[in-house]
């Protein structure tokens, strides 16, 4: 695997910033939970359309800083950054040469969105925050395999369609979004929703929420002030 050992772009001010925001969304990930081992990535478009930065593989995403991200094409070759990469990304470069509005994925296992996935059914909508992913919300009800491969790629796209996220059956979820802020944004009201929903089956018969409340409700919680402001606070309990 061809590499380079310079960050180039760190040096720019227009790389630098996305990619702060990247550790930074890479320690969030870490301390709600998502990232007890290696089965997780996150990605973000390089603004001048050169491939994809993402954490080298094996470092914690408590410790990753911008000096831990490497610059990968679709084949995954490194061209700035020391490092290897994830070899899963490749199912995200699927998702990009798709869906032009995304411009950052989140992949992780964690506890509850694992266990939601174990029982089959799409991810509950009964609460109110749970409510963007109101009919913004894929659902892949079988379970590809290991996704390094092209194929795993096609059919994980394809579950997500044009939807901001989906729940992947006996595997995770994935978040594919315009900023790195919604990826991570979704990703953890995903986690949330998944354990309220556990908790309530467990109690007794979930009660969805009612379909025009659920559509306003989805439409306040994704305005851009909410979401940035958002990842902001979790970004300075983290750093």
């Amino acid at each position: 695997m061809k590499q380079r050992s310079a960050i180039t772009g760190i040096g720019n001010a227009q790389a630098s910033f996305p990619l702060e925001k990247l550790a930074d969304a890479c320690r969030i990930l870490h301390a709600k939970g998502h990232m007890a081992s290696l089965a997780g990535q996150i990605t973000w478009r390089d603004a001048s359309s050169r491939g994809y930065w993402t954490p080298a593989l094996g470092k914690s995403f408590a410790e990753v800083t911008p000096a831990s991200m490497i610059l990968v094409d679709d084949e995954l070759t490194v061209f700035e950054g020391d490092g290897t990469p994830n070899p899963a990304v490749r199912f995200h470069t699927w998702v990009y040469r798709h869906r032009p509005d995304v411009h950052a994925i989140v992949h992780t296992h964690p506890r509850h969105i694992s266990a939601l996935s174990m029982l089959g059914i799409p991810l509950p909508v009964a609460h109110m925050d749970a409510c963007m992913f109101y009919n913004d919300c894929g659902f892949l009800e079988e379970w590809p395999g290991v996704p390094i491969d092209d194929e795993e790629g096609r059919i994980i796209s394809a579950a997500l369609g044009d939807r901001r996220s989906a729940l992947l059956v006996n595997h995770g979820y994935i978040c594919a979004c315009a900023s790195i802020e919604e990826s991570i944004y979704l990703a953890v009201s995903m986690e949330n929703a998944a354990e309220l929903a556990l908790l309530a089956m467990a109690a007794g018969t979930i009660k969805p929420v009612r379909a025009d409340l659920a559509q306003a409700a989805h439409d306040f919680l994704l305005q851009p002030a909410i979401v940035n402001a958002t990842f902001a606070y979790w970004a300075g309990d983290v750093r």
